[in-house]
């Protein structure tokens, strides 16, 4: 085992598999193990714990371990005091934020928050929904829900505080929104004492560092071309590139190779206009990580 070891939370249950296909493709191969709470790590300088990303801030903020993946919303749920080294725009379906919405069933007569007023309100999220409500200045029963909240209105609950994604969910539950209570996305964060911790810093922003090239670099690719020098102006007008494509010389001075990113959505479409233009030899390949 290495000398220093940095304590890594990585989420279990809904986020656990793209967590760790985002570490894979950043360069951090883990594994899991059925009769395990330890995932492997190629890294010797990294030792991982399975922890739900409800819990995860507690411990992190505690110091038990020295970095966590969790959720936005766990942070402001539990009021722990962590420090947030980078965002990490992905979820278990997509790159969008998840929603905490106030829910009511389709016939209920609720049309806003002050209609709640001494309601009944199911949620995970207690801290969340009763600091939502007292910004309304709206006084309500608020319980946890230990799951299958969807399914508690009307009889169990006149509302809920309910997490989604893309709404499929609440729809097949015949429930509406009233509001959002919070928009959250996937955070890295440390223990104020990793925070300040020189070795444990450094690392912190090195995992950071390449965790947010992946993301960067989803849905992006590489296209490489010659051109002759005569018509490049032509064929970089067609470029949409993050910034000015790089032109290199080539043996022949009469011609240019010219190299780009750019969103794989738009290739099918943009190579014929390159090769009209005059590109010829048009390459794509895959790209994994951008740093800028």
């Amino acid at each position: 085992m290495a000398d220093r070891v940095l304590k890594l939370g990585i989420p279990a249950g809904s986020l656990q598999e793209a967590t760790a296909e985002l570490f894979r493709k950043a360069g951090y191969n883990i594994t899991f193990s059925s009769r395990s709470y330890y995932p492997q790590v190629d890294d010797p300088e990294i030792e991982c714990l399975l922890i739900r990303a409800q819990e995860m801030a507690r411990y992190v903020e505690k110091g038990i371990l020295d970095a966590g993946i969790t959720g936005h919303d766990w942070v402001c749920e539990t009021g722990a005091k962590v420090t947030e080294i980078c965002e990490l725009q992905f979820s278990k379906v997509s790159r969008r934020p998840v929603r905490w919405v106030l829910c009511v069933p389709n016939d209920s007569p609720v049309q806003s928050v002050k209609d709640l007023q001494g309601k009944r309100i199911a949620t995970e999220v207690v801290g969340l929904t009763r600091d939502y409500l007292a910004k309304h200045g709206v006084t309500a029963e608020i319980e946890f829900s230990w799951g299958a909240t969807e399914v508690k209105p009307p009889q169990l609950a006149d509302a809920i505080v309910e997490v989604t994604e893309t709404g499929s969910s609440l729809r097949a539950n015949n429930l509406r929104i009233v509001s959002e209570v919070l928009q959250s996305t996937t955070r890295f964060i440390a223990s104020p004492h990793a925070a300040r911790d020189p070795w444990k810093r450094e690392k912190l922003d090195n995992i950071a560092l390449m965790l947010k090239s992946c993301l960067a670099a989803e849905g992006k690719v590489g296209l490489l071309m010659n051109v002759r020098r005569d018509q490049l102006q032509e064929v970089v007008k067609q470029l949409p590139a993050l910034q000015n494509p790089t032109v290199s010389s080539l043996s022949d001075p009469e011609w240019v190779a010219v190299n780009t990113i750019l969103d794989e959505s738009v290739v099918r479409a943009m190579m014929p206009r390159l090769k009209m233009a005059g590109a010829t030899g048009i390459v794509e390949y895959p790209i994994s990580k951008i740093i800028e």
